[in-house]
């Protein structure tokens, strides 16, 4: 099947999200009285979300009565700080570009709640450009269910087996293989010691941004 669009992850896969995050975590520990952490010990935690990070900072969850505040603080902190480190991965501009001038599309489907998703696209200036924006709050469910994925197929007016999903996470690769679509591992992203893309049953796995529209056409044989 010809591949008309490309989905994305947004933290780990087309943002480099990670020193906003580290920093609203590090504000709010610093504000709890606690030593703030190096941002290679978050970064591989960023892709799973403000619950991770808390439980990271503090060592607890939302069993722990105090996670809740500490969870909107983060949060809060966050908002006012989206673009402060935040940029696209290098190569990723000239990759949406390329699919851009091969008249192909392009979208994002994230777990990152629609109050943060869109200032954030907003301020990178990709809000216009995306095909499709999936947050994890615009359904009931989120990854790795394939509702998100399905949904960002109907927005961009491709059917799933014309689509590829990039993502940095286990969750990204069941929920675009749920959905029938091809999927790519960004090796790029945040990827923990521990974490083995390898055994996560995606397509394949890239190590830069520029190397999606050739493995799309190796992939499938054809010119995009």
């Amino acid at each position: 099947m010809p591949i008309r669009t490309i989905l994305f992850d947004l933290d780990g896969t087309l943002a480099d999200t990670a020193p906003d995050l580290a920093f609203a975590l590090n504000a709010v520990l610093v504000e709890q009285g606690r030593e703030p952490l190096s941002l290679g010990c978050i970064r591989p935690v960023v892709s799973h979300g403000a619950l991770a990070l808390v439980r990271l900072g503090f060592g607890f969850g939302p069993e722990d009565a105090r996670f809740g505040a500490l969870r909107q603080r983060l949060v809060e902190v966050y908002r006012e700080n989206l673009t402060r480190g935040t940029r696209l991965f290098p190569g990723m501009a000239e990759l949406l570009e390329n699919i851009e001038a091969r008249g192909m599309r392009w979208g994002v489907v994230t777990n990152k709640p629609a109050a943060l998703t869109e200032p954030l696209l907003a301020r990178l200036g990709l809000t216009a450009r995306a095909a499709a924006v999936v947050s994890g709050d615009t359904l009931s469910v989120r990854k790795p269910d394939p509702a998100p994925m399905l949904l960002a197929c109907q927005q961009a007016q491709s059917h799933p087996a014309h689509c590829v999903y990039v993502g940095d996470a286990e969750r990204d690769v069941q929920a675009g293989r749920n959905a029938g679509m091809a999927t790519l591992v960004a090796l790029f992203g945040y990827l923990g010691d521990e974490d083995r893309p390898q055994d996560w049953g995606a397509d394949g796995m890239i190590e830069h941004p520029d190397e999606v529209l050739p493995w799309i056409t190796k992939r499938f044989q054809r010119a995009v």
